[in-house]
């Protein structure tokens, strides 16, 4: 019972967070393709990895200080544990210098990688230029938000997220509905309300003496190294979503049109919810993991996993009955074409028979990196997108086109989910 109280003390509260998290982009989304339709849509849809690029890292560098953060402090090694806090600050701010500047300059050249063309690329690049602008607060704002939920400040964290997201809804309505500004409006409306997280954060940080620079530079490559190597992980569960965007978008493109885009635009948002959900389970529980880890409390972790895989499951499930549920006005919500809306209607329940999937390999790797299982969690990180490749290559082709891409996503995430549940034993085992 105790560990059930604890577990749902961190976890609720970040579950909340990453479902903002993910609708940031929905909002975006709605209100353009409310205004300007399919294509406006599309546009946001075809740019959103880059700004999703930006926030992943900032959160995932974040994530990767507060995991040695949790296991200095299990360890009673406080001068430890601040180190990796100042280590942490350091990276989100030269991350963000270089990534502005990489952005902002080669918004084209990136979005041109990303398929887009014509009216896509131009609306695109109004977006993404903008947003580019605003990367520092992005990052760093985001990236502070796992050391406040390792804190014990989960609470606060979802406060600090809920913030953001009330401003990006007010701002969105104001800037694309009212002044009719367009992608312009919605990218300026998101750098706002991610200032307004950035400072909630900061106030936090520095209320309770956590935010610190300080750090001797004879130990910052040290420090850097180990971030980083718990970083790339977490850095690629929040990505996959968008690197599999990436790839259906590609190939939806040459076999289904810009309609198969919108189509797909329309359930990626959606469903990416669901999926930083399951992220929010599984970061959730990190803090707790971690700290038993440092402690050297298996039978308290194996505890803590065991629900965490039984909530995330019976969430996804519970996600899939109200998607269903509500397949015929998903499309409607991003005023896209009656057209469109149908076929969304039609294609989303092949997507959900991967969903509790989903939640098997999301909760599995947050698990791996809490333990410092770096290998691990990559190989669950990254294996993914690499199926759902080599499936688009070869199925399309053979056995019809565009549903097939469809089906690919499904047996990707199938094989990872039972790819998770083999290397769990081996840790099991371990443990």
């Amino acid at each position: 019972m105790r560990e059930a109280r604890t577990f749902f003390k961190y976890v609720i509260p970040s579950i909340f967070s990453f479902a903002l998290f993910g609708v940031y982009a929905i909002v975006d989304g709605f209100f353009v393709g409310n205004s300007i339709g399919d294509i406006g849509i599309s546009a946001i849809n075809v740019a959103y990895p880059i700004s999703a690029v930006l926030q992943a890292l900032g959160t995932r560098l974040g994530m990767g200080g507060a995991v040695y953060y949790a296991i200095s402090k299990a360890e009673k090694n406080e001068p430890q544990a601040r180190k990796f806090t100042a280590g942490a600050m350091w990276l989100l701010i030269g991350t963000s210098v270089i990534l502005t500047l990489i952005t902002f300059f080669l918004a084209e050249s990136l979005l041109r990688l990303l398929g887009a063309e014509g009216e896509l690329l131009s609306l695109g690049k109004e977006y993404i230029v903008i947003i580019a602008l605003g990367a520092g607060l992005q990052m760093i704002g985001t990236g502070m938000i796992p050391f406040i939920r390792n804190h014990g400040g989960s609470f606060y964290a979802m406060v600090s997220m809920a913030a953001g997201f009330v401003t990006n809804i007010i701002l969105d309505y104001f800037f694309v509905w009212i002044l009719g500004q367009g992608v312009a409006g919605a990218a300026i409306a998101t750098v706002i309300c991610q200032g307004v997280t950035f400072l909630t954060a900061l106030v936090y940080m520095l209320r309770y003496k956590q935010f610190t620079l300080n750090i001797p530079v004879s130990g910052m490559a040290a420090v850097s190294k180990k971030i980083i190597k718990i970083g790339i992980a977490p850095f690629g569960l929040v990505m996959t979503p968008n690197i599999s965007l990436i790839i259906i978008n590609r190939f939806s493109i040459f076999y289904g049109g810009e309609k198969a885009v919108a189509v797909y635009s329309c359930i990626a948002y959606i469903i990416s919810i669901v999926y930083l959900i399951f992220q929010g389970g599984g970061d959730g529980s990190q803090p707790i993991i971690s700290r038993y880890y440092g402690e050297r409390n298996f039978r308290g972790l194996r505890d803590i996993r065991k629900l965490a895989y039984g909530f995330g499951i019976m969430l996804s499930l519970v996600s899939c009955l109200l998607m269903y549920l509500a397949r015929n006005d998903i499309g409607a919500l991003f005023g896209v074409s009656a057209e469109v809306n149908s076929e969304v209607a039609d294609i989303i329940p092949i997507f959900l028979v991967s969903v509790p999937f989903v939640a098997v390999t999301r909760i599995t790797t947050a698990s791996f990196y809490a333990m410092e299982e770096s290998l691990l969690s990559y190989i669950l990180t990254y294996i993914e997108p690499l199926f759902m490749l080599l499936f688009m290559f070869v199925l399309p082709p053979l056995l019809g086109g565009q549903i097939m891409i469809w089906w690919s996503t499904v047996f990707a995430r199938v094989l990872s989910a039972g790819l998770a549940f083999i290397l769990k034993r081996r840790v099991d085992r371990k443990m």
